[in-house]
């Protein structure tokens, strides 16, 4: 995923903006190279798929699963590749503070729409 263009958007103020998938980690969902439409700001409810932000800086396309407290005891989420023998997610870095959830996906723009449903089940 491209996380430059993602927080430069955020930072100017922007309810919506692009991501592009890299990766295999969100396999069967998304592929490596799908663009798609994010909502900053958005409210998340489990099952979401978010672009969030790692403890290390990594900026990653992942499942928002439950609610959970961070290891600093702020609220947070646990989130998980669809693939997972791909990836880091909270299995590696743990849950991920909910102000570093820094979009919900709306829809898969390209190489062929998808929205709703087909993106919350995996």
């Amino acid at each position: 995923m491209q996380g430059r263009q993602q927080r430069g958007l955020a930072r100017r103020g922007a309810p919506f903006g692009t991501a592009v998938v890299r990766g295999r980690s969100m396999l069967p969902t998304l592929r490596e190279g799908d663009v798609l439409l994010v909502r900053y700001g958005a409210p998340v409810r489990a099952g979401d798929l978010v672009v969030a932000r790692f403890v290390d800086g990594t900026v990653a396309v992942k499942r928002a699963v439950e609610p959970r407290r961070t290891r600093s005891g702020s609220p947070g989420w646990w989130l998980l590749s669809d693939n997972p023998g791909e990836g880091v997610d909270s299995r590696h870095r743990g849950a991920v503070a909910e102000d570093d959830v820094l979009a919900v996906v709306r829809l898969r723009v390209w190489p062929t729409p998808r929205v709703g449903r087909r993106l919350r089940d995996h």
